[in-house]
């Protein structure tokens, strides 16, 4: 498990990391969200020792983070970090190398990535000869050669036409499942949603939200519900103790300002005749990122 507890980092006057924790768990997805110039991309930088935090810690499974432990890490930058004129394959392999890999080991586990990311059959050609989806495909790929005891990705969908990132997150999802934890930013938030288990939002340098993704969903928002019934809904503007949001003919979704005043509606409703549907509203991510920052 990896660790963070309270670090802090400032360039000149500007505190960029100010009392920064959170965790990131064994087969676990963890979503890092935050606004450009949050603090996303400093903290991942101290994670791999790019940078060195100027308080606080980073521990993996307790204890503190060495570079021998680091080169077990997998990290995939925001920029692209491929030589555009060197072969695909050979690359990958050569960085698995680099990770202590022997060279058949890293040639087969390139072969078997590049399969599995569905670019197998371009792995002769040189990097620049992809399109910018594909490149991060293979910039994917080289975090995952030397198969890591932690994952950072910063903005792995970035580029990704919509069947790509289908098969990213099924290659993500089988890592964690291995029990890899995995820490991820991404400003694509329909997707942070899909993938991830826990969500941790940064903001102006600190910690604005964390958990568990269900977790935060009941903690945020005010209670919403959706109701349907047979006939137009717009009475539901006169229940006292609601707050309607939308109403489109039968439909009608409303907020509580009081408790039960659900139950209230949801009386009122089968008073006046069938009810179609009744149902809490669950808050997106995108709700709870704009209310936590």
């Amino acid at each position: 498990m990896l660790t963070v507890t309270s670090i802090g980092r400032s360039f000149g006057d500007h505190r960029v990391l100010d009392g920064v924790s959170f965790e990131v768990r064994p087969g676990r997805m963890t979503g890092f969200l935050g606004a450009n110039g949050s603090g996303k991309t400093t903290t991942m930088r101290i994670v791999l020792g790019v940078l060195a935090a100027q308080s606080g810690s980073v521990t993996w499974n307790g204890e503190p983070v060495t570079g021998a432990v680091r080169q077990r890490f997998g990290y995939m930058p925001e920029e692209r970090g491929l030589y555009p004129k060197m072969g695909v394959a050979e690359q990958i392999a050569w960085l698995g190398r680099l990770h202590g890999l022997d060279k058949e080991t890293a040639r087969r586990n390139t072969a078997r990535l590049l399969d599995e990311l569905e670019l197998g059959h371009r792995a002769k050609d040189k990097l620049e000869e992809l399109s910018l989806g594909n490149q991060q495909r293979a910039q994917i790929a080289a975090a995952l050669v030397h198969d890591p005891v932690l994952l950072i990705l910063d903005e792995p969908f970035s580029g990704l036409d919509p069947i790509a990132v289908e098969t990213v997150l099924r290659v993500l999802r089988e890592r964690a499942a291995g029990g890899v934890p995995v820490l991820f930013s991404s400003h694509q938030l329909a997707v942070v949603e899909r993938l991830c288990d826990d969500v941790v939002i940064i903001s102006g340098g600190r910690i604005a939200a964390s958990g568990a993704r269900d977790e935060l969903r009941a903690r945020h928002g005010t209670p919403r519900f959706e109701l349907v019934v047979a006939s137009d809904a717009g009475w539901v503007r006169d229940v006292p103790g609601v707050q309607v949001v939308d109403v489109d003919g039968p439909r009608a979704v409303f907020e509580l300002l009081t408790p039960d005043a659900d139950q209230l509606v949801l009386d009122t409703a089968l008073r006046r005749g069938p009810v179609r549907g009744f149902t809490p509203v669950v808050p997106t991510l995108d709700e709870i990122f704009m209310e936590a920052i």
